[in-house]
């Protein structure tokens, strides 16, 4: 698009550049700050549609990530492969 055309563009639907996606990437990735902008963008604290559709998004990958940690965890595969890598460790010693 040129910027002719990109000035046409209603605010909410204006596209996100490659360093905005970078810098929300890296905003979300903020401990409680995050979390909480990740929330209000996802439920409509922004008017853009590609901010809201991008942290819904991110949202998502975040719940995925949590339930296969919580899985690990549960059936005990990060202790064995834990335990695993520190006998490797030993015997490579």
């Amino acid at each position: 698009m040129t910027n002719e055309e990109l000035q046409n563009v209603p605010p909410e639907l204006k596209p996100i550049s490659m360093w905005g996606y970078f810098g929300y990437m890296i905003l979300f990735a903020i401990p409680v700050v995050g979390i909480i902008l990740l929330l209000v963008f996802s439920f409509g604290g922004t008017r853009n549609i590609n901010l809201r559709n991008f942290a819904r998004s991110y949202f998502c990958l975040l719940i995925i990530a949590l339930i296969l940690a919580a899985i690990l965890v549960l059936t005990g595969a990060v202790t064995v492969g834990v335990a695993g890598l520190s006998q490797w460790a030993r015997s490579v010693a």
